[in-house]
């Protein structure tokens, strides 16, 4: 199975049940592309020796790595931190996860500021673009391990939004204009 999104409803009820609406109403991989969040399917089983993860990495530059299990047994500080990736923020650089084991969710707003929800499983690969507001929780399982990969030396800093007035979230604000931008030139 590939990828499931969906928007979500607003309800405050525990961060991690699925928050559909109802109906529901699906996000296609194409539109989260038009986010420019992008995405890939691969053996999590084989990680360490992956060809398809290395040819990635090259590609994408991905020169750092590390791996992080996310659960109460395993992570120092596990409630602050939870609470924290659930804080909608930005960073400056993309976002990387590889989710080897377990599950978890990605929110991202979408153009019209909505959350989608991304529903990340054991093989999912996903980049979030520098600049998009998003966060991260765990599902009802409580559990997850992932690869978080980084071009060059990694920097965890994340804004916290309000953070329109930074440099690479106009740039990427920008960068959703642009198809749009060629039919509104000055007649």
């Amino acid at each position: 199975m590939g990828l499931e999104a969906w928007f979500m409803d607003s309800s405050d009820e525990d961060q991690r049940k699925p928050h559909r609406l109802n109906p529901n109403q699906p996000v296609s991989l194409d539109e989260l592309k038009e986010l420019g969040v992008f995405y890939w399917k691969l053996n999590a089983d084989i990680y360490e020796t992956d060809p398809e993860l290395e040819q990635i990495r090259k590609d994408q530059g991905y020169s750092y790595m590390d791996i992080i299990t996310i659960h109460k047994d395993k992570l120092p500080n596990y409630e602050e931190k939870l609470k924290m990736f659930f804080e909608e923020h930005l960073h400056v650089d993309d976002e990387i996860r590889y989710i080897l084991d377990g599950q978890a969710y990605f929110d991202v707003r979408d153009k019209e500021d909505r959350w989608i929800r991304i529903s990340m499983r054991k093989g999912d690969l996903i980049t979030l673009p520098a600049g998009i507001y998003h966060r991260f929780t765990l599902d009802e399982t409580n559990y997850t391990k992932a690869m978080r990969l980084f071009v060059g030396e990694p920097v965890w800093k994340a804004y916290n939004r309000p953070a329109d007035d930074f440099d690479i979230r106009q740039k990427y604000v920008a960068s959703l204009q642009e198809p749009e931008r060629e039919m509104l030139l000055p007649i």
